[in-house]
């Protein structure tokens, strides 16, 4: 799966998404979602196996059980595995779920 597979994937939540940040924050729910890193195999002087870690973030102006919900069953859908936390952004009054993913 390239990132922009994973925008169009994000997009069927029917959620705001963009890749890294907006120019226009619209209002929450909206998701952001971001290449972080790479966890390669090498082999043979090569890197055998590729992967690449992306987060994919979920902001909501409250607790949103549904969005959260909505989320997970398009990943899932996808067969992704995910790790998720959250934690809650006092100066932006927003809830920060995070989902953290390697495809």
């Amino acid at each position: 799966m390239t990132s922009s597979e994973l925008g169009d994937l994000l997009e069927q939540t029917g959620y705001p998404v963009v890749y890294r940040h907006w120019k226009s924050t619209p209002k929450p729910p909206y998701i952001i979602y971001l290449y972080t890193d790479s966890d390669n195999f090498g082999a043979d002087d090569k890197a055998y196996s590729k992967f690449d870690n992306y987060q994919i973030e979920l902001y909501s102006d409250k607790k949103d059980v549904k969005a959260e919900s909505r989320l997970e069953e398009v990943l899932d859908s996808a067969d992704l595995f995910y790790e998720k936390s959250e934690i809650y952004l006092k100066t932006e009054k927003l809830y920060e779920v995070l989902y953290e993913i390697q495809i």
